[in-house]
């Protein structure tokens, strides 16, 4: 079974509770949570959150919307991934955030095929970037996060999941997907202020004509109007975890219990 679990969380750092701004009057994370229902290739999708009061609002409004919560950790995503996927007997894990309301379901498929095609450990479209950031998919063995989950020492391994697997090429066979063209200058994640001004934008512009519109639609609305593109580009890529590796210590807490 492939299942996808979306990993996210109210307390940001830099744009708190912003997996429950709106985008067209629906909480952000519902409108990511259609386009993953979009894949062909997810069996079963779930939301792995915290246990903090804080994620109570979002628990609730992903389970009016119909799709499964499971709660654990809030200061070892991994241990709430791996407990997750444990929960759902997964064979693989599609790894994604609840950041990305821009996610493509055909790029997702794209990544999921060449991972079972090539009976990877790991693969992902982050190896090469070449897609645009907020289109990051990750899909693992569920028995590399289970390895990751028992080994992982370091800070950021624990905080951002997949660290681990990354960094230990000689045990697990990794895989990447990458675009014809390279987007990935392209910034479609929301993190701060100005990426979600860049989304709302964006929905309006499509989701009324084109409630599925693809990537390659959001390409071309920012051709017609590159004003748009100008709105969020004066940020780093992956500022959380190049954060986590520049303070990385060793994990206080017990790894894989």
């Amino acid at each position: 079974m492939v299942i996808a679990i979306l990993q996210a969380r109210t307390s940001s750092r830099r744009l708190p509770g912003k997996v429950l701004k709106p985008l067209l009057g629906v909480p952000m994370i519902l409108r990511e949570l259609e386009r993953i229902q979009q894949s062909r290739g997810i069996d079963r999708v779930a939301l792995a959150t915290s246990t903090d009061p804080s994620d109570d609002g979002l628990t609730a409004a992903v389970q009016a919307f119909g799709v499964e919560v499971f709660r654990g950790s809030l200061s070892d995503p991994l241990d709430r991934y791996y407990r997750c996927a444990s929960q759902y007997s997964a064979d693989h894990v599609v790894r994604l955030t609840g950041d990305c309301p821009l996610l493509d379901g055909r790029v997702i498929d794209a990544v999921i095929e060449e991972h079972l095609r090539g009976h990877h450990d790991y693969t992902s479209n982050t190896l090469t970037l070449t897609y645009p950031d907020g289109l990051d998919t990750e899909v693992m063995k569920f028995s590399a996060l289970k390895k990751a989950w028992q080994e992982a020492k370091m800070t950021s391994e624990r905080e951002h999941v997949t660290p681990y697997v990354l960094k230990h090429p000689e045990i697990f066979q990794l895989g990447g997907v990458t675009n014809v063209a390279d987007y990935s200058a392209m910034r479609w994640t929301v993190d701060e202020p100005e990426d979600y001004r860049f989304v709302v934008q964006v929905y309006e512009a499509l989701y009324p004509l084109k409630a599925a519109f693809t990537m390659e639609d959001v390409i071309e609305l920012i051709k017609k109007r590159p004003e748009l593109a100008q709105i969020n580009q004066n940020f780093s890529r992956n500022e959380g975890l190049q954060k986590s590796l520049r303070e990385d210590t060793v994990w206080k807490g017990e790894a894989g219990t």
